[in-house]
């Protein structure tokens, strides 16, 4: 589940499945789509932060809940979630402990700072599951990181650390587990407290340059990705990723 609520004008939205590693299910994705929307939306709100637990970010998609949703040829059940964050007009602050794989980690390129605990690790396993890369990541991690780091990472797919996060330009700074959602917090409230229009009109210039070629990746790797959920490298991997065991290709 997706809980949200609001205090001292930042608008506190939680991923809530602890005992499933707040993985992420079809409707979760509308929750959190619905809930950044309401945010954004708010005038009562003026920042937003969003959270798992000091131990547990969130683990990605749920892979089984994933596989079998119905869906239209390019379309994804993370639509909502695709169509939001990258256009809120609110500046959006993270805090992350704990697993933060896949779409844990590609949200993140699309908030305005990312807090992270040392327990933090990262992960962007598209390829392993033989699928690509989703939510822009494939321009916005070399745009970040420089090609061959964000090659590195996408393409090897292997976990990585809060630190190595911070170089890769995903996370703005590493701050003790226990002092993590106190701290991310107190960022949204310093935010909460600045001219608010001109946090808006500073947000949109900085991502008015690539807004466009953004929401063409978007399109295409969400595209391909659809494509690839069919294919046997994907059946295979998430089949072995499912039942434990090594894939066979």
């Amino acid at each position: 589940m997706i809980r949200s609520e609001t205090r001292d004008r930042v608008a506190r939205v939680r991923f809530d499945r602890i005992e499933k590693k707040n993985a992420i299910t079809v409707e979760m994705y509308a929750q959190l789509g619905n809930a950044l929307a309401a945010a954004d939306a708010d005038p009562e709100v003026r920042a937003v932060l969003l959270h798992g637990t000091a131990d547990c970010f969130t683990a990605g998609n749920d892979v089984a809940d994933f596989l079998h949703a119905p869906r239209k040829p390019g379309a994804s059940p993370a639509r909502a979630l695709f169509d939001t964050l990258p256009r809120m007009k609110k500046p959006v602050v993270a805090a992350v402990g704990g697993p933060a794989v896949g779409i844990g980690s590609t949200m993140l390129l699309h908030c305005d700072l990312v807090y992270a605990a040392p327990n933090a690790r990262f992960q962007l396993p598209f390829v392993r599951l033989g699928i690509v890369p989703e939510f822009g990541s494939t321009f916005l991690l070399p745009l970040l990181a420089g090609y061959q780091r964000a090659a590195k990472l996408l393409l090897l797919g292997q976990p990585f650390s809060a630190q190595e996060a911070v170089e890769a330009g995903i996370v703005t700074e590493v701050v003790s587990q226990e002092k993590l959602l106190d701290h991310a917090f107190q960022v949204a409230t310093a935010l909460a407290a600045l001219p608010p229009e001109s946090i808006r009109l500073t947000k949109s210039l900085m991502k008015a340059r690539y807004a466009e070629a953004l929401g063409v990746t978007i399109d295409e790797e969400t595209r391909i990705f659809t494509e690839r959920l069919s294919s046997p490298e994907a059946k295979e991997a998430m089949s072995a990723f499912l039942e434990k065991r090594k894939p066979r290709f």
